[in-house]
């Protein structure tokens, strides 16, 4: 506790607190505020950890929405919560890191998502074309508070930290003003979280290697390759009961499976059938166009909707671009074109002003008078070729700077 508490180490994590933004908790209080407000109550916090008698409070319940459906409730912890948790965890990764499996890739330093997904290709071509696809059902609700408590109380000789930690997990949800308390769970959204899920998983990482499978785990998604259906079917059995009766979880059977990769998607990636080359899923593919149809609405001026799509493109390629699908993404690039020439198209609105500006940028009398009598929707209208012809290409990277996903992935592969 006094590691937690050291001026140096409150002092990062209200730094990576900040850094991280994030909305409010129950009491209301920002980030931009939380540096005043430690100065003036901070020595009383640091005593009342000291002391073993520090309350959190309870998290502020938010639903986000899941891209196949449904919601995610996430828990939000006050920004002082939140600066302890990540205190906390300044101090417990380094006892826990240095002993976890190779094959987890989830919330730990210097690892991603692009480094399982990678090793999940190389199992594949490896001769493994078979995927055991586990899916934990509503693990951060379902954790067992007593077997997790057990599982730190092996490493952590502070009581303090232990009633703490304890107490993080007890603070209860609060939603439409009622407090529920916690009986069991670890709510995402603390900084904490992440590290508890992957002590919790653990488990089964050390069990999957005893029983020597070839296996990725990032957080709650676990993916088993193996040599045919069969061998799948079972290890899903065995791997399940394990998952039931040793850590008192639930495997969601509606959504696990064995399967060829190519028929599944691993972190928003998928697998061609033959070579094991690494695509982007469809699903990802989807939400991508969701996402471009929202930066793309009308009513927003064109420089900046360009902007908004650059950040968006950026950060786009900088996870999915370690993907060999240059297919994929020339199409997308394709498509955001059309989508943006028929948004222009839509903006046009009367055909005096349609004809007006097709001839001014480059098409002929005869072809403007086709397209304006064109009565398909701007959608349509988009991929005819004197609409190309008046909003071509170079328009769009050259003179308005719209970023091409092909660009960015050859840059980034270079």
């Amino acid at each position: 506790m006094e590691a937690l508490c050291s001026p140096q180490n409150m002092s990062e994590a209200m730094r990576r607190v900040i850094a991280n933004k994030g909305a409010p908790g129950v009491d209301g209080l920002t980030v931009r505020e939380l540096a005043d407000h430690w100065k003036r109550h901070g020595p009383t916090i640091v005593s009342q950890l000291l002391s073993g008698t520090y309350q959190p409070v309870p998290v502020q319940r938010v639903e986000i929405p899941k891209p196949d459906g449904g919601v995610r409730k996430l828990g939000i912890p006050t920004v002082v919560d939140r600066m302890i948790q990540q205190a906390l965890l300044h101090v417990l990764q380094p006892i826990w890191e240095p002993t976890f499996s190779e094959h987890s890739y989830g919330f730990r330093p210097g690892r991603s998502a692009q480094q399982a997904v990678a090793q999940a290709q190389a199992y594949i071509a490896a001769g493994r074309p078979w995927l055991v696809d586990i899916d934990l059902e509503k693990f951060f609700d379902r954790v067992n508070h007593d077997k997790l408590m057990r599982t730190l109380y092996g490493r952590i000789a502070d009581g303090r930290v232990l009633k703490l930690i304890r107490a993080y997990l007890n603070a209860g949800v609060m939603e439409d003003g009622l407090v529920t308390p916690s009986a069991e769970g670890t709510p995402q959204g603390g900084p904490l979280s992440p590290l508890l899920s992957n002590i919790v998983l653990d488990e089964l990482d050390q069990e999957l290697e005893r029983r020597g499978h070839a296996f990725v785990r990032y957080a709650d998604d676990c993916n088993i390759y193996v040599r045919s259906a069969a061998a799948g079917e079972r290890v899903m059995k065995s791997i399940s009961d394990f998952i039931t009766r040793k850590l008192k979880l639930k495997v969601n059977r509606d959504k696990s499976a064995v399967d060829k990769p190519s028929q599944r998607k691993f972190l928003g990636f998928t697998f061609s059938e033959k070579k094991a080359t690494v695509l982007v899923s469809g699903k990802s593919v989807k939400r991508f166009k969701d996402r471009i149809r929202e930066l793309t609405r009308r009513g927003v001026q064109a420089l900046r909707m360009i902007a908004d799509l650059n950040t968006y493109l950026r950060g786009w390629v900088g996870y999915f671009g370690h993907a060999e699908d240059y297919w994929t993404l020339r199409d997308l690039d394709s498509w955001i074109r059309r989508r943006l020439r028929s948004l222009s198209w839509r903006a046009w609105r009367t055909p005096r002003k349609r004809f007006r500006e097709l001839t001014h940028r480059g098409v002929s009398a005869y072809d403007a008078i086709l397209l304006v009598r064109y009565r398909r929707n701007p959608w349509r209208a988009s991929r005819m070729p004197a609409l190309n012809v008046a909003l071509p290409n170079r328009l769009w990277h050259e003179r308005l700077r719209l970023l091409s996903l092909l660009d960015l992935w050859r840059q980034m592969r270079a």
